[in-house]
């Protein structure tokens, strides 16, 4: 999967004399963490709500209130922002776009194409498009782990009594751990007993495995 296939399109941007105090009502309005800087359609910097809090002279500045405001009312994103921006292309894969975002510790990556940014990914498009699907989260139905059937020939075994019961399975991944190798189904039921009884016949120890519908 590409970077492209799950990015948000309609980036919110600002330019870079964006008064801070403009730039922090943007965010709250709607309701994001961070602005990318554009200046003459070319990406310039990032501003984050954490560079707008740190922006604010603390109550142990000393300064009158008087002062306070006028220097915060000037105060620009360009002051700010963080000019070296890390991005992705849209043709990057998931994973290489995830694996650069944790590497620099950030939560999203402006997406361009030369300096033009056509979009932004950000760790809940990763959540909410991927994840979310690929484990069937907040979906209905029951699953079941079925323990050191997570390998091609015990896997066989177990899909073959999914196939003779007719159970539909929504999602099916294995799961690893230091011992074993795991087999997580998610079934379209929420009946899932006598599925457990046959698995069990079969030599397995399996368990209706809880999760958040």
């Amino acid at each position: 999967m590409l970077v492209r296939q799950i990015m948000t399109f309609n980036v919110i941007t600002i330019p870079s004399e964006t008064l801070v105090l403009d730039a922090e009502r943007i965010m709250e309005f709607h309701k994001i963490g961070r602005l990318p800087v554009v200046d003459k359609g070319k990406l310039v910097g990032i501003v984050t709500k954490d560079d707008v809090i740190k922006a604010n002279p603390s109550s142990t500045t000393p300064l009158d209130q008087r002062q306070l405001f006028h220097l915060l009312a000037k105060l620009t994103v360009g002051e700010v922002m963080k000019k070296n921006v890390v991005t992705t292309t849209p043709d990057t894969t998931i994973e290489k776009a995830v694996a650069i975002a944790q590497k620099n510790r950030i939560g999203c990556l402006p997406v361009v194409e030369g300096d033009h940014i056509i979009g932004i990914i950000t760790t809940n498009d990763v959540f909410y498009k991927i994840l979310y699907p690929l484990f069937g989260i907040r979906e209905n139905g029951k699953r079941v782990i079925i323990y050191g059937a997570g390998n091609v020939e015990p896997m066989q075994k177990i899909l073959d009594v999914v196939k003779e019961m007719g159970l539909e399975v929504k999602h099916i991944w294995a799961q690893k751990d230091e011992e074993q190798d795991d087999l997580i189904l998610h079934f379209n039921t929420e009946d899932v007993s006598v599925f457990l009884g046959r698995v069990k016949l079969l030599g397995f120890s399996a368990l209706e495995r809880e999760f958040a519908a």
